[in-house]
């Protein structure tokens, strides 16, 4: 661990010691969620527009995801610190241990926010004129669950702007595929925070936490994230349908399927025990799975790189 002394010397063991605090803190290695479904409407775009991967978008457009997820990270730890430090499960984190500092976390953050605007900037006029509609629900969130028994919801709002920003990315212009898409992300991620919040319903109805597992119970949430995911489901097959996917993205829609399946036989109302697996694991093979299927089926369908 780096000492106050060594931070404030700048040193620089003590500057890398700090930006991987920060780092953890952000979690920076859980943008394999979004990033896949990014891709898959910037490549999709493109192969609309002109047939071609317009390469230094695609840069750019992954630059603004990993921005503004660690702006989003970031904030949500540092409004939740006070909660994380009364919940065992998150009491080990950055914040509540002091391993950062909320000055090293606000810095950290804003650094993200200037760079994801810098990045939508480089893009286009329409993606810098809507940079702030992406930020918002990503400070919303975090106090949701103060106001709220559907916090879930507004974060499924958050994730939905990155597939639709992506698309925005490319052609400069307003796609409804993409919103298609956003929607089938943003129900996604919502349905699997369901399940993710099912671990922390004591703690939670403890300390005036709200959430759905908390207001409805664990069996309530876990049939509310199938709900979601078979919404999901359907809104990728309204995309596929919408964007005259090929063989391989519907081949990979059913690898999607069984997965949603295999996620759900992990998780029961008394046995959480397999939730890690059910919400990392699972998930990341899901994001990953698909954008492999989609890229295979533009190149197939003469995408050209």
């Amino acid at each position: 661990m780096v000492s106050a002394a060594e931070a404030v010397s700048g040193q620089g063991p003590a500057r890398t010691g700090r930006v991987r605090a920060f780092l953890r803190l952000v979690m920076i290695e859980h943008s394999v969620f979004a990033l896949p479904f990014a891709y898959i409407a910037a490549l999709t775009a493109g192969f609309q527009l002109d047939g071609t991967v317009h390469w230094l978008k695609l840069l750019l457009v992954t630059v603004c995801m990993v921005g503004l997820r660690t702006f989003a990270m970031a904030c949500n730890r540092i409004i939740d610190r006070e909660i994380d430090a009364r919940n065992p499960r998150t009491a080990g984190r950055e914040l509540v241990t002091g391993t950062v500092s909320v000055r090293s976390a606000w810095t950290g953050a804003l650094v993200a926010l200037v760079v994801f605007l810098g990045a939508a900037a480089l893009l286009n006029p329409l993606c810098l004129a809507l940079s702030p509609l992406a930020v918002v629900p990503m400070v919303v969130y975090p106090y949701g669950k103060r106001f709220t028994d559907f916090p879930h919801a507004i974060l499924g709002l958050a994730q939905a702007i990155g597939p639709t920003g992506a698309w925005l990315a490319i052609t400069g212009a307003w796609s409804w595929e993409a919103v298609l898409l956003g929607l089938a992300v943003g129900v996604w991620i919502g349905g699997f925070d369901l399940i993710f919040a099912c671990q922390d319903v004591q703690a939670d109805r403890a300390h005036g936490v709200q959430s759905v597992p908390a207001r409805f119970g664990v069996p309530a949430a876990l049939w509310g994230a199938r709900g979601c995911h078979a919404v999901t489901m359907g809104l990728f097959v309204w995309y596929a349908l919408a964007t005259d996917a090929g063989v391989f993205f519907w081949l990979g829609l059913a690898i999607v399927a069984a997965a949603f399946v295999y996620e759900h036989t992990l998780v029961r109302p008394h046995d959480l025990s397999r939730l890690n697996r059910a919400f990392f694991t699972t998930n990341g093979f899901i994001g990953i799975a698909l954008f492999l299927a989609a890229l295979a089926d533009l190149l197939v369908r003469g995408l050209s790189v």
